[in-house]
């Protein structure tokens, strides 16, 4: 039921997280062969929100409904991003910015889906030496505060790796539909009461040590 390839079947687990506590609002299961940005068609935007998108969801027809939205978007360049320079911004290199600038999109159809000014951010990452351009619409905050942003989309391959090793989803118990939906959501929703329990109850341990405490005296009296 989820075709990928001849011999291989995949899905896709489309998820948005929140920051505040690293918990998913939106998860959206679907084939493997679906395009990631078709998701975004799906969801509703919050004003004031701000949404860090990995490069998968770069769209600039969708970006600009959720711009209009008045959300606001964190995601990174292609190699093959084109824009015109209309403003620069003074920068301190030391913090690993490297520019800092207002640009707009070059090209008919991009015009067209995007027709307003975009903020166009150069980073350097100090640990690594990576170079990396950032795109957003908020104008507002610092350059600096727009790549630490970026920097918190890793959480969402966190929160994944936690449940592939944690709560035994590597393997299918079943390959319908139905087996592998139960399963993905029971996951899910261990993790959610796990995560609520901790937040309620103000417990410092890891989320995996009260998972194994649970597991252990769950049947105890």
């Amino acid at each position: 039921w989820a075709r990928f390839r001849r011999r291989k079947a995949a899905i896709k687990l489309h998820t948005l997280l929140t920051l505040h506590g690293n918990f998913p609002t939106v998860m959206i299961i679907t084939p493997g062969r679906g395009h990631d940005v078709n998701l975004l068609d799906q969801l509703v935007w919050e004003a004031g929100a701000v949404y860090i998108l990995d490069r998968g969801y770069l769209d600039f027809a969708r970006l600009h409904r959720l711009h209009r939205c008045s959300a606001f978007f964190v995601t990174r360049a292609k190699k093959n991003f084109r824009c015109t320079r209309r403003y620069s911004r003074p920068v301190d290199k030391n913090t690993g910015v490297r520019f800092d600038q207002t640009v707009m999109l070059v090209g008919h159809s991009a015009k067209q889906h995007y027709p307003t000014p975009v903020r166009r951010i150069g980073y350097r990452d100090p640990k690594t030496g990576k170079a990396l351009i950032f795109l957003t619409n908020n104008f507002t905050v610092p350059a600096l505060t727009i790549a630490q942003l970026y920097q918190r989309r890793w959480q969402i391959e966190l929160f994944f790796k936690w449940i592939k090793q944690h709560l035994r989803i590597k393997v299918f118990f079943g390959t319908s539909e139905n087996a592998v939906r139960t399963q993905i959501w029971s996951a899910i929703a261990v993790y959610l009461l796990v995560a609520m329990l901790k937040k309620r109850l103000h417990l410092d341990a890891s989320l995996y040590t009260i998972l194994q405490i649970l597991s252990l005296t769950l049947f105890e009296k």
